[in-house]
């Protein structure tokens, strides 16, 4: 396992709960009118926004638990 490359992803997924996981949590429960087609529109690029960046985040995490740690002197 890289362990730096793992600390890293995983800083990622961090922020990314931090800063965007409120976004995509279900709003207005008891609301009496449906949403817009705007605000579902919204919605739904804020949902693929999100998707596609925990996508990348969980293939980084796969990654780093597959590869070797890099010494000091590898490339990076």
């Amino acid at each position: 396992m890289d362990p730096q490359r793992f600390k890293d992803a995983y800083a990622r997924l961090e922020y990314l709960d931090e800063n965007a996981t409120h976004k995509v949590r279900r709003h207005g429960r008891g609301r009496l009118h449906s949403p817009s087609p705007e605000e579902l529109d919204e919605a739904l690029k804020i949902l693929g926004d999100y998707t596609t960046e925990l996508k990348d985040i969980v293939r980084e995490l796969f990654v780093a638990i597959g590869s070797k740690p890099k010494g000091k002197n590898d490339p990076i």
